[in-house]
């Protein structure tokens, strides 16, 4: 139950990436899209009719397989690049005159229709505007971003940044305006956590050895190459543990492919580079002993808030906010992104045989990540 917000009951738009589209920014928009409902609010969720030009999407498909998700009011109506829908849009939802607007914000390519859109709903005098923002400053970095990132900051009344490191590069930007810091929520609606054995065989993966995973898209900034390095260490070479590598690749495999091929651990790497549809995650991350974000850049991540979910330990890198929600020594691994820190993380981690302690420590640091915190959070800036 949502404790601390408004007293009366709000009406609410979300607008951003939801069924069809698939993913993480999906399946954020929707799971707190249910935390409100569940608390008695109406929601409503406008998502796009184009969501990325062909050209700019770097993945085989924008669009889940899976089914709609139930009990949600999604309404395809945004289009990113069609400047005279984003006018249309901004009119329909000044007219309902919700009481909050929240807007994922992820990309500056976003910015101009989200801009737009919350510049013309403003009007209205009512409605309150809150951007929840994974990134400020993206990743990759591409000529324009300042400039974009300012037009949309300019028209929201209040931001949540899911990160340190994004909050402050908010400030870039705005010095004022209402600001909240609430790290990014447990992803929990991917099922249960299935015995080893059970998600081995539905892989059809080798019970006698240890499973390190990769998840998510593939991106450079992500660092899988270095965790291919560290897998060419002699321990790690010499050991039962292998690397499953999980998610599609957002750009060339050909590299990856070769850095294999090149360090000669083929035998080591269990390349599963299709989407995961979210009915089979929970495989995944019931098999593995430990997961690894060797990123070389980060604000956070989704993926760490799966594994706290299963309650699988994890290595990440000390980049933007990714140790600030994983205790070095409780709960996992904080190393540099670097190779051989990595490699030598993980051999501790498999000779100490930590797992068991790692996991029990899981249990008590996952209650910081409560979606009700989150909606709270939201409720202090709008």
């Amino acid at each position: 139950m949502i404790t601390n917000q408004p007293k009366h009951l709000m009406n609410i738009i979300i607008i951003g990436t939801a069924y069809p589209y698939r993913g993480g920014l999906s399946a954020f928009n929707e799971r707190i899209a249910n935390e409100y409902q569940n608390a008695g609010h109406d929601v409503e969720i406008y998502t796009f009719t184009h969501q990325y030009p062909n050209f700019l999407f770097p993945g085989k498909t924008q669009y889940s397989t899976e089914p709609a998700p139930e009990g949600l009011n999604i309404v395809r109506k945004v289009h990113s690049y069609n400047p005279f829908n984003w006018i249309k849009v901004g009119r329909e939802i000044r007219r309902k005159r919700p009481d909050l607007v929240l807007i994922k914000f992820w990309l500056p390519f976003m910015s101009p229709c989200f801009g737009t859109i919350a510049r013309i709903i403003r009007k209205n005098g009512h409605t309150r505007i809150v951007s929840i923002l994974d990134n400020v400053i993206p990743h990759e970095h591409r000529i324009g971003d300042k400039m974009f990132v300012r037009y949309f900051i300019r028209p929201v009344d209040g931001f949540v940044a899911m990160s340190k490191s994004v909050l402050s590069e908010l400030r870039l930007f705005t010095a004022d305006k209402p600001a909240e810091f609430c790290p990014h929520p447990l992803y929990d609606h991917y099922g249960k956590r299935l015995e080893r054995d059970e998600a081995l065989q539905l892989l059809n993966l080798d019970p006698n050895c240890r499973y390190v995973l990769f998840f998510g898209f593939i991106r450079t900034y992500k660092g899988l190459d270095l965790l291919l390095e560290a897998f060419a260490d002699q321990w790690l070479r010499q050991s039962n543990v292998k690397l499953i590598v999980a998610g599609e690749f957002y750009g060339d495999p050909a590299p990856y492919m070769q850095q294999i091929e090149t360090l000669g651990i083929a035998d080591k790497v269990v390349l599963c580079t299709d989407f995961i549809p979210d009915s089979e995650v929970n495989r995944y991350f019931s098999a593995a002993d430990i997961v690894a974000q060797p990123y070389k850049t980060a604000t956070q991540s989704g993926v760490t808030q799966i594994a706290f979910h299963f309650g699988k330990a994890m290595l990440v890198t000390n980049v933007g906010g990714l140790a600030e929600i994983v205790p070095d020594g409780k709960i996992g691994y904080v190393v540099e992104p670097d190779k051989e820190q990595i490699a030598k993380t993980l051999r501790r981690f498999f000779e100490e045989n930590r797992m068991t302690e790692f996991e029990t420590n899981i249990v008590e640091e996952k209650q910081k990540y409560s979606w009700s915190r989150f909606t709270q959070a939201i409720a202090k800036v709008s």
